[in-house]
């Protein structure tokens, strides 16, 4: 198994990219989705952050009020350290999971936002970073999804420097042009992968 670390900023790009790896055969393990799944309805994660921050980040039907969640981390360091300290052992004990099921012979992809924040490059045998450039990200997030360019620029400062993010790549990937100019470095990217998969006889 080659475990790969596959990070970059909101809006580099990286879910696209977890797309095209998953169908050229990568097993992914998307630590945002299973971040929504540690505080599903019910579970003990849930019941942590609304101990944490209150009923006020609960909607009607008794699920996470994600966006409300968001404006009060996001705006906040030590309320987002707070979170971070509830959901992240969580989703790392769930992604180790997830892992021990896959194939001796995969390659297994961790697609992980905060990889460089929170120093975990050493936990892969491959780091692959996403990269574009801050101008692009505020653009897509604010064109594409609609964010206010003060809450985009918020999620960005949150997060680590393309240059903290870089200084972890050992494969790297420029996503700052159009998408179609992403496929093959992806597929590159791929191939490189599966050479040292093979080469050092995981």
């Amino acid at each position: 198994m080659l475990k790969v670390g596959l990070t970059g900023g909101i809006g580099a790009g990286k879910s696209e990219v977890s797309r095209l790896l998953v169908s050229y055969g990568a097993v992914l393990i998307d630590a945002d989705r299973i971040a929504r799944e540690v505080v599903e309805p019910g579970t003990p994660g849930l019941a942590a952050v609304v101990q944490a921050f209150g009923e006020s980040v609960l909607t009607a039907d008794g699920t996470l009020d994600r966006p409300k969640l968001g404006s009060i981390v996001f705006a906040d360091q030590e309320k987002l350290r707070t979170l971070n300290a509830i959901v992240h052992p969580l989703v790392g004990a769930r992604s180790a999971e997830l892992e021990g099921a896959a194939g001796q012979d995969c390659v297994v992809v961790h697609d992980v936002p905060l990889l460089a924040e929170n120093g975990l490059a050493p936990l892969y045998d491959v780091v692959v970073v996403v990269d574009a450039f801050p101008q692009t990200q505020l653009d897509r997030l604010t064109r594409l999804r609609g964010m206010a360019e003060s809450e985009a620029r918020a999620r960005m400062a949150a997060q680590a420097s393309r240059e903290q993010r870089l200084a972890v790549a050992d494969l790297v990937i420029d996503n700052d042009g159009p998408l179609q100019a992403l496929e093959p470095q992806v597929r590159k990217v791929w191939a490189e992968l599966s050479e040292r998969a093979n080469r050092v006889g995981y």
